[in-house]
């Protein structure tokens, strides 16, 4: 990502916050950039946010009403905000399930480049990354400073339960206690 690229993304993800707080739409910044602001690197790419699966139409007319570009792409999951060459994510379904309103309640009202908004807590960032894991996408480069970053404000054993269906994350938990990065689980 080139320096001005970052700068649009930023402003991009101010943007739809600001839209999805002025609309009413309940939402939480997730993924990557919810990340960062609890400690973890800033990603190299778009920034997403979580809406309930009940408010996705909502949501998508609130951004396209404050003058933002949406685009329906072909995942039946997520609508997409662009600006140049960034985009943001606004999810409604994560790992296969409809976005419920818990997982936004969870979320902490935090300063995000000035602007307030709900980010989701550490061991729910941790747990929708870790779900997305499968044979396709199963990059534990991206992940572990991730892991690193949060490692003291994540619920590890909450982690383990959440993601127990999951080879890809078993393995990744596995590895980070080899790393000496979390403790065994329970018992061990």
């Amino acid at each position: 990502m080139q320096p001005d690229d970052r700068d649009e993304i930023r402003d991009l993800l101010k943007r739809t916050a600001v839209a999805l707080k002025e609309g009413g739409v309940p939402f939480a910044l997730c993924g990557g950039y919810a990340a960062w602001v609890r400690g973890a690197p800033e990603p190299d790419h778009d920034a997403d946010f979580l809406v309930p699966a009940a408010e996705a139409e909502r949501a998508a007319k609130v951004l396209a009403e404050a003058g933002l570009e949406v685009a329906d792409p072909a995942e039946d999951w997520l609508t997409k905000v662009v600006q140049g060459n960034s985009f943001v994510d606004v999810l409604w379904r994560v790992c296969g399930s409809p976005v419920e309103t818990d997982l936004i309640d969870r979320a902490e009202d935090r300063p995000v480049l000035s602007v307030h908004m709900p980010v989701l807590a550490a061991t729910d960032i941790v747990v929708t990354k870790l779900m997305a894991l499968d044979e396709h996408y199963c990059d534990f480069a991206r992940m572990l400073p991730v892991a690193r970053a949060l490692r003291e404000q994540v619920d590890w054993d909450q982690v383990r339960r959440d993601t127990e269906s999951n080879d890809f994350a078993a393995v990744f938990l596995v590895l980070l206690g080899r790393l000496g990065i979390v403790d065994p689980p329970d018992g061990d």
